[in-house]
């Protein structure tokens, strides 16, 4: 008895193998961006956390989410206090000029093992956040990256001053760290300051 004949598959036509090839190759494109900026993203060397508590304010901010859009150009320049916890932790209160007013917002930030990195549990998103101090000479500003494994809806890179004006070069690297890590020029804000947000009592 003969054995059965094989015949192979035809190909795929022109057009669907027109539709594989941009997705794949942006597949590709994707894997390593996100591969760099993660290798990119590491904490200050040699970062220490005494020097980094007290007021910041947050004078620059990338962040590409779709939904953020529509809130643009409603974004002002908000401040913060940083101070120790037991065990290394640390506590973040911040003040922010919303819709309804002046909002006062909490944050727990646990301690890693690595010194500059900082894990968080966000109720708005309903998962684990890691918070990384990038650079800083504590005096002036700091970079500041939320969630360095890399997604549009949760990543975010922040610029922070000790004073709402920081020096022009300071903006300009700061531009250049977020750009490098993939994020588009319009979703990097430097923000006017708010008015009466934190009011005088603070």
């Amino acid at each position: 008895m003969s054995s059965p004949s094989f015949h192979p598959a035809p190909p795929p036509p022109p057009l669907l193998y027109a539709a594989m090839r941009p997705s794949v190759v942006t597949f590709v494109m994707v894997i390593c961006c996100v591969t760099m900026a993660q290798a990119d993203v590491t904490a200050q060397r040699d970062f220490y956390l005494p020097r980094f508590f007290g007021k910041w304010y947050r004078v620059g901010l990338a962040y590409d989410s779709p939904a953020f859009v529509p809130y643009r150009d409603k974004v002002r320049i908000s401040m913060g206090i940083v101070a120790a916890q037991p065990h290394g932790n640390v506590n973040l209160t911040m003040w922010e000029s919303g819709p309804t007013g002046c909002m006062r917002k909490q944050y727990q930030y646990e301690k890693t093992n690595v010194p500059g990195q900082f894990t968080y549990f966000s109720t708005r998103h309903h998962k684990v956040k890691d918070i990384t101090v990038v650079e800083t000479n504590y005096t002036d500003y700091a970079f500041v990256v939320k969630n360095k494994v890399f997604n549009r809806e949760y990543t975010q890179i922040a610029l922070y001053g000790r004073t709402q004006r920081v020096k022009p070069d300071i903006i300009q690297r700061f531009k250049a760290l977020a750009t490098s890590l993939g994020f588009p020029r319009e979703s990097i804000l430097t923000p006017p300051p708010a008015e009466n947000c934190p009011g005088s009592g603070v």
